[in-house]
């Protein structure tokens, strides 16, 4: 199973330390964004958002982790419309409903809050069953 996680810079650290939980389980990660530096160029630019689609477009399921950057929301909306499951992570509570977006309640969002342990047992019993019902 492939994954990809999606945040933003403040969030390196995170995404970074779940990305090795979930590849110590035994996930493959698509692309590691963590790794480059803030673009300064369009080509820079071009270059980390065609990597970035490939990634969630090659991904079994997405993790976003709140707060998010500018990207954040497009590639969960990619992931949305391709179909792959999201796991939307936020330390706290999420925004109010009427404060929210209508994307981070539809059917393929799987909301989180707590720890990222609990984040990660959420996503090893959910993808598991999913695995089993695709055999």
């Amino acid at each position: 199973m492939k994954f990809y996680v999606a945040s933003g810079f403040q969030n390196k650290a995170k995404v970074q330390q779940f990305s090795e939980q979930l590849k110590k389980e035994g996930y493959t990660q698509t692309y590691d964004w963590t790794k480059n530096v803030r673009a300064s160029t369009e080509e820079e630019l071009e270059d980390i958002g065609e990597n970035e689609l490939k990634a969630v477009r090659n991904a079994d399921f997405l993790v976003v982790l709140l707060p998010g950057g500018k990207g954040t929301h497009i590639e969960m909306g990619i992931a949305l419309g391709l179909s792959i499951p999201v796991y939307l992570y936020s330390e706290g509570d999420f925004p109010a409903a009427s404060e929210s977006t209508t994307f981070y309640y539809t059917t393929n969002v799987t909301r989180c809050t707590g720890s990222l342990s609990d984040l990660l047992d959420t996503i090893l019993i959910k993808e598991k069953d999913s695995a089993c019902l695709e055999k």
